[in-house]
């Protein structure tokens, strides 16, 4: 899961994402398709390290393979109707990986963000960073504010890059943030400590992908899931692919998803 946003070598521009995805159903599904398509998917994209092993490479050459394939992600998910991506690229617990290591990923995403923002933004893509940005260096911060208001009005989907996030930080924050605006805790809800969360402005997932073949949420949107579907694939995010992105789609169609009621057949 510390994936920066795209490879640190260059590669072709994103091409427009087509303009029939705001045509979307209620559920999200395409007219005339009877499949529900997620309106929000969230990736945890693990697995870059041990597609490196397997291949005698170091981890971060399995990082740039991981960077490499996100734009191919983007175009599938967004081609099929998805509104909202969420990439787990960077966790606050991250930092303890090897100086090197770490190191190399914020070069990556550096050297990213001023080669991949502009094609984004002609694709119609918003950007949006989550996380405790404050850690990172000064001009990092700069160029992700930069990002972030170059790309504001875009509406054909929105890619939301988790970096340096941890959702139990998240929850820290939250709770500061409403014990400093005085809030009364009569009038704390579950609706106002979400509007309180890094994802705000967002809608809460409604499938969650693990690639990488663990079965775990690692600190992810733990707030934000409690209602989500998962989906756990053995497939290292390097080699997550389009035949992959359509088989998590159809799982998520077999879900029925009744947020703690029960179906009409009552079973």
């Amino acid at each position: 899961m510390s994936t920066p946003l795209a490879s640190s070598v260059a590669a072709p521009a994103l091409p427009a994402i087509p303009h029939d995805l705001s045509h979307t159903s209620a559920n999200g599904a395409h007219p005339g398709d009877s499949a529900p398509i997620p309106r929000h998917v969230a990736v945890i994209m693990d697995g870059n390290g041990r597609w490196a092993a397997q291949r005698g490479l170091r981890p971060t050459d399995g990082h740039r393979a991981g960077t490499e394939n996100i734009r191919a992600a983007i175009e599938a998910f967004a081609e099929r109707g998805v509104r909202c991506l969420t990439l787990f690229a960077f966790s606050t617990e991250n930092w303890k990986r090897p100086g090197p290591e770490v190191r190399g990923l914020m070069r990556i995403l550096s050297s990213t963000i001023d080669r991949e923002v502009r094609p984004l933004h002609e694709a119609g893509v918003e950007l949006r960073y989550i996380g405790r940005l404050d850690a990172l260096d000064a001009r990092l911060r700069r160029k992700i504010d930069e990002a972030i208001a170059l790309t504001r009005h875009n509406d054909r989907m929105t890619v939301c890059v988790a970096f340096n996030y941890g959702s139990r930080a998240e929850l820290v924050d939250a709770v500061r943030r409403i014990v400093a605006d005085g809030v009364s805790p009569d009038d704390i809800s579950e609706r106002m400590l979400s509007r309180y969360l890094y994802t705000s402005e967002l809608p809460d997932p409604d499938l969650i992908i693990r690639t990488g073949g663990d079965q775990r949420v690692s600190n992810f949107l733990l707030w934000q899931a409690a209602y989500a579907e998962y989906l756990f694939s053995d497939t290292y995010w390097p080699d997550f692919d389009e035949q992959d992105v359509d088989e998590a789609l159809a799982a998520f169609a077999q879900r029925t998803r009744n947020f703690g009621g029960r179906p009409a057949n009552g079973q």
